[in-house]
């Protein structure tokens, strides 16, 4: 058995500031220290929301591999999955068994916490040796004709108390978006992915989207509301006319003759360990609870 690596943020101050010069190492172009800061401001912070596993040299950092809750809906059921994330080992320091040391004792605490699994990488090859699998993931199509009946979006402005509130409240309240695999009240993993991009508020549906247009090309990753509502309903709220709209997740609830297309999204593969319901069905992890 390996000595525990498991380590506090609450109980080791410089922990935090530690973990975040090695990520800014490891992983330069994608600016964890910022997203991270940037979750702190808006209420949900990364040291609450994880447990990190790391080894150390001469004080500094080494590797790291983090453990946070992803609450998910899959196949009707709830699920409190085990998100692997921030995966980490210093380029001088590889090969040398570090990151093994990590990632297994970071699935021992997972084993008698959690059944199911879940991380996105490039490099799938280094985790089917600790029991994960590659689980084959879908974008869905749609070809629309809707007449826009008035602009009904506006961007949020997270340094404004109301919009904070706003996107607290959503979350909180969020129906899942899909009933194959959706995203129950998560914050943490929802802002590092998601609060640095434009995230669209219609006031009429009370429901918040995470999308970009690319002329008549819509591509929808996440829809957030306590409520049913259709595609259509979203479509007539944006100004410009639209022939396709591409939805990041299964599209059961919103629109549900949508066309499957097998995609990798932003080349980072679904890995799962131990349960998985929608295995086989055709769905795809939100890009806002991709970890």
């Amino acid at each position: 058995m390996i000595e525990s690596l498991q380590q506090s943020f609450s109980t080791d101050q410089s922990l935090s500031d530690r973990l975040f010069d090695l990520l800014d190492i490891v992983f330069p172009e994608i600016e964890l220290r910022k997203f991270a800061s940037m979750g702190r401001e808006l209420g949900a912070s990364w040291e609450a929301a994880s447990t990190p596993f790391m080894k150390f040299e001469g004080g500094k950092a080494i590797a790291h591999v983090g453990v946070l809750e992803l609450p998910l809906w899959i196949m009707g059921q709830p699920v409190q999955a085990a998100g692997i994330h921030a995966v980490a080992t210093h380029p001088k320091f590889r090969r040398q068994g570090h990151y093994r040391d990590c990632i297994e004792a970071a699935l021992e605490y997972c084993n008698t916490r959690y059944k199911t699994l879940i991380l996105t990488t490039p490099q799938p090859e280094l985790y089917y040796p600790f029991g994960f699998r590659r689980v084959l993931e879908s974008a869905f199509t749609v070809s629309c004709k809707v007449t826009p009946q008035k602009d009904g979006f506006r961007v949020l402005n997270l340094h404004h108390e109301n919009d904070r509130t706003l996107l607290h409240r959503l979350l909180d309240t969020r129906r899942p978006i899909s009933n194959v695999v959706g995203v129950l009240s998560e914050k943490p993993v929802f802002l590092v992915n998601e609060a640095s991009r434009p995230l669209y508020y219609a006031e009429d549906l009370d429901t918040l989207v995470v999308m970009e247009q690319e002329g008549d090309r819509l591509h929808i990753f996440d829809v957030v509301a306590d409520h049913a509502l259709s595609l259509i309903e979203i479509l007539r709220c944006i100004p410009d006319p639209v022939k396709e709209v591409i939805l990041y997740f299964s599209p059961d609830r919103l629109e549900p003759k949508a066309q499957a297309i097998p995609q990798v999204l932003e080349n980072a593969y679904l890995m799962v360990r131990g349960s998985f319901a929608a295995e086989g069905q055709s769905f795809m992890m939100p890009r806002s609870a991709r970890c």
